[in-house]
């Protein structure tokens, strides 16, 4: 069901699935993508018995900003404090946070700051807070040449060839991301109307900017990014997904990241599966939603 609800500085858009009474799952999409990334696996966690949220974040679909006056931002503060603003406006004290690219760097964050709002953890790619002040060294040339899209979105052509050919744009992405997903018109369809969303280029390039540390953040969010600064390590239970044949952030395993989490820490790598890791796999990451909440065989048994 199709729900809005004011968030802090937004109008947030969500789907909410299951019954009202069951355990809380936050699912968070990522760049280029929307809600519909995770059709299959909030019809997996509702048979379990949970009670689903999927919000569009601030640029996506029908989510709104309150004022004009509130900066675009997709600084990855801002992704945490929406999520943070989400729950408190749902009355959700504590759920299970799950998500991948722009999404699972709102959930990690809030799962480093706010610990006590999180009952575990799923994250595509491990670690996703963003260290801003290291972003000026270079990577390796091949890990380099993916990032493409970002470098284009720092001048104002990537930026107005962002907000003229969108559709396209993010197209090639998912193509170029996903290589071995063979996802049809009508699929990317469903997603591609949340690009629609007046303030989606704004909040995109303004996100690509800032993690390089190329423009100012909202003066609002200061405090949080300060926080981030110092890479906070997450204390939850984590299970970090990476896929086998993701085009973006190379065939993965952030088995590396281990450092960051304290608590029960368990990286997996889906093989054939691209950077669109629910929707390509959703059997995968719905399971590891349950495991990370105790609802799961696997999770009994190693109880």
């Amino acid at each position: 069901m199709l729900k809005q609800i004011e968030a802090r500085v937004l109008r947030v858009a969500y789907r909410e699935q299951g019954e009202p009474d069951g355990w809380p799952v936050i699912l968070l999409h990522g760049f280029p993508y929307d809600v519909h990334a995770y059709d299959g696996v909030a019809a997996l966690l509702t048979a379990q018995g949970a009670r689903v949220i999927t919000p569009w974040l601030r640029g996506y679909g029908p989510t709104r900003f309150l004022s004009l006056d509130t900066p675009r931002s997709g600084q990855q503060a801002a992704l945490g404090a929406d999520l943070l603003a989400l729950m408190d406006a749902l009355a959700i004290p504590k759920a299970v946070l799950a998500g991948y690219d722009w999404g699972g760097r709102a959930a990690c964050i809030l799962a480093a700051l706010w610990p006590e709002r999180v009952e575990g953890l799923v994250t595509g790619g491990g670690y996703n807070i963003q260290n801003i002040a290291a972003s000026g060294s270079p990577a390796k040339p091949e890990a380099e040449f993916r990032y493409w899209y970002q470098y284009y979105l720092h001048g104002e052509r990537g930026a107005a060839g962002l907000a003229q050919h969108r559709h396209e744009f993010c197209r090639l992405l998912w193509r170029l991301w996903s290589p071995e997903w063979r996802f049809d018109d009508a699929t990317y369809a469903h997603s591609s109307q949340a690009f629609d969303n007046p303030d989606f280029a704004a909040v995109v390039v303004h996100s690509y900017r800032h993690r390089y540390g190329l423009v100012e953040g909202d003066p609002a969010l200061e405090e949080i990014e300060r926080k981030l600064a110092a890479q906070p390590t997450i204390s939850v239970p984590t299970i970090s997904l990476d896929g086998g044949a993701d085009g973006v952030a190379g065939p993965g395993d952030s088995s590396g990241d281990a450092r960051f989490f304290t608590g029960a820490f368990t990286q997996r790598t889906l093989p054939h599966i691209g950077h669109n890791l629910p929707q390509e796999a959703p059997a995968a990451f719905a399971e590891a939603v349950l495991e990370v909440a105790g609802k799961s065989e696997r999770a009994a048994k190693s109880a």
